[in-house]
């Protein structure tokens, strides 16, 4: 899968589907569920490395996971099916200057498996660092709506709930599909605005928390199988996880404390 594929996928009316992944038995995990596209999310810095935000993860720590992944993709992919791996810039390493940028994402086509880059917002600094990346030939995938990295500035919540805000929001839409941007994120959005966005950007429209109607859906494959300590309020989880591996590790620790009745008896003091 590459990313034009997706642009196939959204002509032909084809559902996108895209899941997080962040260490080879994650990648294994949602490659052979048959993900269309792979992200390794900078959510990893919060559903892995125990940080409350996005901010602090590297790029040296997103290429690691990024290569982990990838293993684990490559001993579980069937024959033909081999999702599109898109990795996160992580914060600061493409808002201080476009050779910053292009340094950063040209490692993770260089230095991992990574086919595009992920990277948030649509100022016009932004706007300015995906055009010379694109002319750079990296693919790029844009973010808006809900922008993790911005969470000291937005907060986690919804977005574009006025007209005045939704306008931004279409004119951030375009200015990133302008751009050159190949597929748009659009998080923690209503969903007639990401509908509206769906219908009138020619690249496709990945949403999560944006409803239903958009040409596909990401979710952090965590939040999906209840492992995360509390979920966001747009990715009910699956199944309870995270109940279901503490009874398991619950239940053979308290098997490992009971005596073996195998034990050979105490010798008869004389």
């Amino acid at each position: 899968m590459r990313p034009a594929d997706l642009a196939r996928r959204k002509q032909a009316g084809l559902p996108i589907t895209v899941l997080t992944a962040w260490d080879a038995l994650s990648g294994a995990l949602v490659a052979e569920a048959g993900a269309d596209a792979v992200l390794v999310g900078d959510s990893l810095a919060m559903v892995v490395l125990g940080h409350p935000t996005t901010l602090p993860v590297t790029l040296d720590e997103m290429l690691h996971h990024c290569r982990a992944t990838a293993r684990g993709m490559a001993s579980a992919c069937a024959a033909g099916h081999e999702p599109l791996l898109i990795c996160d810039l992580p914060f600061l390493s493409y808002q201080c200057q476009p050779d910053d940028a292009v340094a950063a994402a040209g490692r993770v086509l260089k230095q991992s498996p990574a086919a595009a880059v992920k990277l948030e917002g649509a100022e016009p600094e932004t706007l300015a660092v995906i055009d010379r990346l694109v002319r750079s030939g990296i693919p790029v995938m844009g973010h808006v709506g809900l922008t993790p990295q911005s969470v000291h500035r937005t907060g986690y919540r919804r977005q574009a709930t006025d007209a005045a805000s939704r306008e931004r929001l279409r004119t951030a839409a375009r200015a990133l599909e302008q751009a050159g941007c190949f597929a748009l994120v659009v998080e923690h959005v209503p969903a007639e605005a990401a509908t509206e966005l769906s219908h009138t950007l020619t690249i496709p429209v990945i949403g999560i928390g944006a409803g239903d109607s958009c040409d596909g859906q990401v979710r952090v494959t965590a939040d999906l199988l209840g492992l995360t300590g509390s979920q966001p309020p747009f990715s009910p989880p699956l199944l309870q996880g995270r109940s279901l591996a503490l009874e398991a590790l619950r239940l053979w620790l308290a098997a490992q404390s009971r005596p073996s009745s195998t034990t050979a008896p105490a010798a008869p003091h004389c």
